[in-house]
């Protein structure tokens, strides 16, 4: 009991910590939501994802905190604010808003085809970096989207936040 309370008073330190200093503490720029829709929107839902850093990754995970797969993770941080999306990823990239006139920014959902019927999805912190949940490291984590890796199996970028 001593130990769950501790845990819930940190976490809710971190939460403030947080919130209180803004995007800054996420590496945010304010250029980064430049043009940009729903600014408020996209920050907590960036919020939202990034809470689920460390979460076990789990193939049809979708439960914040226990076990989220990928496409889990951005259903997950979108109804956080109040958006309702598809299950499954490449459904995701379907029913999202192309981004095509501009760079994807913080909140947009980026896509991938890993292999041949296999799909990933991963939510924009930021011009470059995204939170996804990695099969390869076992948990939500970050990567960077100007890595090779993710450049070559790059699909697209979408949005739910027009």
């Amino acid at each position: 009991m001593r130990i769950g309370r501790a845990w819930c008073w940190c976490g809710g330190l971190l939460s403030v910590a947080l919130l209180s200093s803004g995007c800054g503490s996420l590496g945010h720029r304010d250029d980064d939501y430049a043009g940009l829709p729903r600014v408020k929107e996209r920050q907590a839902l960036v919020m939202s994802a990034m809470a689920q850093i460390g979460t076990p990754y789990v193939y049809g995970g979708s439960v914040p905190g226990q076990a989220l797969d990928c496409s889990g993770l951005a259903q997950y941080a979108h109804s956080a604010v109040g958006v309702r999306i598809p299950r499954v990823s490449v459904e995701q990239q379907r029913a999202a808003i192309p981004v095509a006139a501009r760079p994807p920014g913080p909140g947009d959902l980026v896509f991938f085809r890993i292999e041949p019927g296999q799909y990933h999805v991963g939510l924009m912190i930021d011009r470059d970096r995204f939170v996804h949940a990695s099969t390869s490291q076992g948990q939500v984590r970050i990567a960077h989207l100007s890595s090779p890796y993710w450049q070559q199996r790059f699909r697209g970028a979408g949005t739910y936040l027009h």
